[in-house]
Parts: C-alpha cells; sequence; structure tokens
C-alpha cells in the first residue's frame, strides 16, 4: 500500500501547487486534530481552511473532504458515532479521491467517504505544508493501515 499511496501523492502534486503555506498548515492541523480526537478544534480548523481555499478544480475536492471530516468531527463530539453520510464526493471530484470504488464494493458507505476525506487532507498537507512534513511522517503507518482495509476491493496483492 506504501506504492499505492505514493502514486497517489505523486498524482495529486500537479493539483495542489499554489497552496499558501499558511493554508498548507490549517489542512495539516485539521488532519492532526482529528487523528488526536480533537474534534472542537477539528470543526474551528476545517471551517477556517475551508475559507480560506479558493473554489474550482482540484480544491472544490479537498474543501469537500474538509467538509466531511468536519461533519464527522462534529457528530463524535457529540457522542454520534456513526460515519456521517450527509456530504459526499461528487462525480466531478472522484478524479482527487485516492480511492474510487463500485459502490457494491463499499461495505460502510460513511467510512468510505470519511477514509478518502482523511487521505486527501493527509495527502495535500504532506505535499504543502513543509513545517509539517515531520508531524505528518508520524502518521504515514495510520494512512497505510486506512488503504490496507481497502486492498481486496482494490485487487491488490
Amino acid at each position: 500500500m506504501d506504492r499505492f499511496l505514493s502514486e497517489y501523492v505523486n498524482r495529486m502534486k500537479p493539483h495542489f501547487t499554489g497552496i499558501p503555506a499558511a493554508t498548507a498548515h490549517e489542512i495539516a492541523s485539521a488532519f492532526l486534530a482529528y487523528r488526536f480526537g480533537l474534534y472542537p478544534n477539528v470543526v474551528q480548523e476545517c471551517t477556517h481552511a475551508i475559507s480560506l481555499i479558493p473554489d474550482g478544480g482540484s480544491n472544490t475536492a479537498l474543501k469537500k473532504a474538509l467538509a466531511i471530516v468536519r461533519a464527522n468531527a462534529q457528530n463524535l463530539d457529540n457522542a454520534q458515532f456513526t460515519a456521517d453520510l450527509s456530504i459526499t464526493f461528487s462525480e466531478n471530484e472522484l478524479p482527487y479521491v485516492p480511492l474510487n470504488l463500485p459502490k457494491d464494493q463499499i461495505e460502510d458507505p460513511g467510512t468510505f467517504e470519511l477514509d478518502n476525506a482523511l487521505v486527501l487532507i493527509y495527502t495535500v498537507a504532506g505535499i504543502t505544508s513543509a513545517d509539517d512534513e515531520e508531524v505528518l511522517a508520524e502518521h504515514h503507518k495510520f494512512i497505510i493501515r486506512l488503504l490496507n482495509g481497502y486492498k481486496k476491493a482494490l485487487g491488490i496483492g
């Protein structure tokens, strides 16, 4: 799955080159806050990052990923433990998500959307936020474990 993630990062690099450092740090902070279970912070970081990212193209998928993570963080903060399906990636945003599976291969659609959102946010943060590179690297194994859950559906290994 390391190669899968590496290929995804390389595919995304050209789409996320113009993000300013401050915005990139907000994106990284949103991911890290989620990882540490700081759900009120996640809501704040995602909301702020969304406001800084211009509309259009790959940014639309990034903003959607942040909105998905924010919605799930709000639910978790309110002790609602089912993944939120009120926000999903659109057909136009699918080229920017790491996992694109037929609906019949998706066991839990809410978790699938959240996993895609987390990997996208992690990837964009890694591409754009040099200041957070080291701390993001500490979460590489988490992303690989998350992707491993889809290995069979992707037909890998």
